[in-house]
């Protein structure tokens, strides 16, 4: 399971708005090949389930994970951050064994 915090359902209710997106998407979080460490976090906005989708919904965002992100991504919490030391979104993954400085790529 992801977990998002509160700050994060805030930040995504607020991108949803902004983009005229209705209960019909859905939070994608995936994981590709690339970042310095090896693999990177990815995120987008979706409305279309594909076959193997892993769906999850904490503080009432739906995220959808594919069965390779899933592996890769169990126990991770979605946080976001609008701090002096960088704005945006953070994976705070249990499964990464090393991450890159600015925290976008990961290694397992």
């Amino acid at each position: 399971m992801v977990t998002v915090t509160e700050k994060a359902k805030s930040k995504v209710e607020q991108l949803m708005s902004e983009n005229g997106l209705d209960n019909g998407y859905f939070l994608r979080v995936s994981v590709q090949g690339g970042g310095c460490s090896g693999l990177s976090y990815k995120m987008d906005f979706d409305n279309e389930e594909k076959p193997g989708d892993q769906f999850f919904e904490d503080q009432g965002v739906r995220l959808a994970l594919d069965m390779k992100s899933f592996l890769y991504l169990a126990g991770t919490e979605l946080d976001f951050s609008d701090g002096l030391n960088g704005k945006g979104f953070n994976f705070h993954n249990p499964n990464a064994t090393r991450t890159c400085g600015c925290g976008e790529s990961f290694s397992v």
